[in-house]
């Protein structure tokens, strides 16, 4: 398969120009070869006395057309891989009666003006002054023909599906064309000027024999499949059905976000939203969006997999081709929320990040003000992008919950960080290498009269700071043989907008057994600066939430504590029993015990079976609790990141608070038992 520049997105690289720079001069050469530096002898054209403008061109198209045909029919290249203009019915028709006048008027086009003025012709000089001239007033009227600039805008449709016939018939009879092009060019030239040196020659004959010969190879090479005529019905309509889809949204333009929107929202900290660079990897290390994951095209649906239909998927590359390419190729597999991002890079860089001072025109306070904010959270301190920080360490998603082998894999990788929540004295003796110590209860304390609760986000900040921790780092949290270890941190991350953490499935003790690096050295830490977010947490509720939810259809209550605790068999709290018409699932039935103490989370079709039970559709709203919000933390992880659940809440006082507060109604079915006995 040949890789084109174009299907490697490298159109702006040095080899690109070098071989642009060797074909144009090349171009060139042919031209001035051709008789195309007499101004003289182009114009012949228009009065029928030297026809090889036409004949020119018309070979080269079809020396063109027939052998990107053979490389794509042999299987060496695909459509794909090569750029195809656009048709714009509008803009080029009066475009090229534009320019069929200057070449009747100056008898030059822009190709043969430089090939002209290569061989000293002023006039070619002067051609090319008024060319430029002409394209410089064509930026300065723009705004009044617009409209012209996209009118009959069809796409990138290919002209032989708008005829009706298959690739190999349109070549035909392009053929054809040309062929007759060629002779009546002759005859032409023969009736005006008594001259037609090739008409009849045994030259032309062959030459018009090899072309024809040439467009019905195809035909044998590449023979039109007749499948699609006796596909199923249902198939063929279902295909028409997406079809129709995707092409409506990108008729309303909801497949591409400005680059000021992503900006907000990541600087928001989003949650589930999944920034995609599609360009090498080279130049995704140079710089790139922070928080995005490089992921090679071929590798994309796979690799997001694990975000599909979650969330905001934004692809992006130095253009938009090959994002919006990938972007219908998701849709089709069927993600949704799927957008590319307009004008790419290139064009993040220029909206978000140029100083208000070079912007060529003069911003409302108001912009002024969210292009500083997008500088200061996008930019170093002395203006220049955050390479380093935003550096990402995996080539492609980032699951959720991670094997061994994935993070052995990566272990010692720059933006990668450990923490290891295991109590310290099981951390001091053996860690990780690099590891960071972290004690689950210090992310804790009590807020407004109540023990326990999740820190709020300026507390939090501090001590990931005091962690040198970087909004940019792949978190991997190591727990011990308790999973919700790790996943009560993860809720700390997600309230602080830090959404690119994973847990260690199997955590330390996994690790350990099987014989990974392990030492007891501390790490060396330099404190960092972790921003403080206080809109990013929209998943935790309180008891007033949870009280008017009691009873309301499409809204499910899952209490996660032991059995024994949710019917008031046994109670640690001011009241025994439960919040009325919460559902009773333990948290310790989503993971698996080895026979080595190695906890894992049990199996996804498992689980997802299981929640079936509960809860009656993904989209239902849940909340889930436990005393204090650090079992619950573990099921609304499982629910939120490992099943795809939308809509799902965490009540962090939990039990702890309803069964304080004496207005709340708490049902009890071991005291309702007694009293019926």
């Amino acid at each position: 398969m040949i890789n084109t520049l174009y299907s490697l997105d490298a159109l702006g690289t040095n080899r690109a120009f070098f071989l642009a720079a060797l074909i144009g001069f090349g171009f060139g050469f042919a031209l001035e070869r051709a008789g195309f530096s007499s101004s003289r002898r182009l114009a012949g054209v228009f009065y029928f006395t030297d026809m090889a403008v036409v004949k020119v061109m018309f070979s080269a198209v079809i020396t063109a057309l027939l052998g990107l045909s053979y490389l794509v029919g042999l299987g060496w290249m695909r459509m794909d891989q090569i750029f195809l203009m656009p048709t714009i019915y509008g803009a080029q028709i009066v475009g090229g009666l534009l320019f069929g006048v200057g070449f009747v008027m100056g008898a030059w086009c822009p190709g043969t003006a430089a090939a002209g003025l290569a061989a000293g012709r002023i006039d070619a000089l002067v051609f090319l002054l008024g060319t430029v001239g002409g394209s410089i007033l064509f930026n300065e009227v723009f705004p009044l023909v617009r409209p012209l600039y996209t009118a009959g805008d069809q796409g990138t449709q290919m002209a032989y599906l708008s005829l009706g016939l298959s690739r190999n018939a349109f070549v035909l009879t392009f053929t054809l064309v040309a062929v007759a092009a060629f002779w009546l060019s002759e005859r032409t030239e023969k009736a005006r000027t008594g001259r037609a040196p090739y008409l009849g020659s045994p030259f032309l004959k062959a030459f018009s024999l090899i072309l024809v010969a040439l467009a019905c190879g195809l035909f044998v090479l590449s023979p039109v499949s007749t499948r699609a005529s006796v596909q199923p019905a249902n198939t063929a309509a279902a295909t028409a059905v997406d079809e129709k889809a995707l092409m409506e949204t990108v008729e309303n333009a909801r497949d591409h976000i400005e680059p000021e929107e992503l900006a907000d929202r990541l600087m928001a900290g989003e949650p589930d939203l999944v920034v995609v660079d599609v360009r090498p990897a080279a130049e995704f290390n140079a710089f790139h969006i922070p928080g995005a994951l490089n992921v090679p095209l071929a590798e994309l649906a796979e690799a997001l997999q694990p975000y599909k239909n979650k969330g905001l998927i934004v692809l992006y590359s130095n253009g938009m081709t090959h994002p919006a390419q990938a972007r219908d190729s998701l849709q089709r597999l069927g993600f949704g929320h799927v957008y590319l991002l307009t004008d790419g890079l290139q064009g993040f860089r220029d909206r978000c990040l140029k100083p208000v001072s070079l912007r060529p025109e003069p911003l409302t306070p108001v912009d002024a003000a969210r292009v500083n904010a997008w500088r200061t959270y996008f930019n170093a301190s002395d203006g220049t992008p955050k390479v380093g920080i935003f550096a990402k360490v995996v080539t492609a998603a980032l699951p959720r919950v991670v094997e061994t082998d994935w993070l052995a894999a990566r272990l010692g990788t720059p933006g990668l960080k450990v923490i290891d929540l295991r109590p310290q004295p099981e951390y001091n003796a053996s860690h990780i290498p690099n590891s960071l110590s972290l004690n689950v209860e210090s992310l804790r304390g009590n807020i407004g009269g109540v023990p326990s609760m999740l820190l709020p986000p300026a507390m939090l900040a501090a001590q990931f700071s005091l962690l040198g921790l970087h909004p940019s780092d792949t978190i991997v949290l190591v727990p011990s043989d308790k999973m919700h270890d790790a996943t009560l941190p993860g809720l700390a991350f997600e309230r602080m907008g830090h959404m690119d953490y994973a847990v260690l499935n199997g955590g330390y003790a996994k690790w350990a057994q099987e014989g990974r690096p392990v030492n007891a050295a501390l790490p060396a830490v330099t404190e960092s600066t972790c921003p403080v977010k206080t809109d990013a947490d929209d998943f935790t509720v309180n008891f007033k939430t949870v009280a008017a939810t009691i009873g309301k259809p499409g809204t499910v209550i899952i209490d996660v504590r032991p059995a024994d605790f949710y019917t008031g068999k046994k109670s640690d709290e001011a009241r025994g029993g439960h919040i009325p018409g919460a559902l009773n699932r333990a948290f310790s039935e989503d993971v698996i015990t080895s026979s080595n103490k190695v906890v894992t989370f049990k199996p996804t079709a498992e689980l997802a079976a299981a929640y079936r039970q509960l809860i009656p559709s993904t989209n239902t709203e849940v909340i889930v609790h436990c005393r204090t919000g650090h079992q619950a933390s573990q099921t609304f992880f499982v629910l939120k990141h490992l099943l795809g659940y939308p809509n799902v809440r965490w009540y962090d006082a939990g039990w702890t608070e309803w069964a304080a507060r004496p207005e709340l109604p708490v049902a009890n079915e071991t005291q309702a038992l007694k009293n019926k006995k």
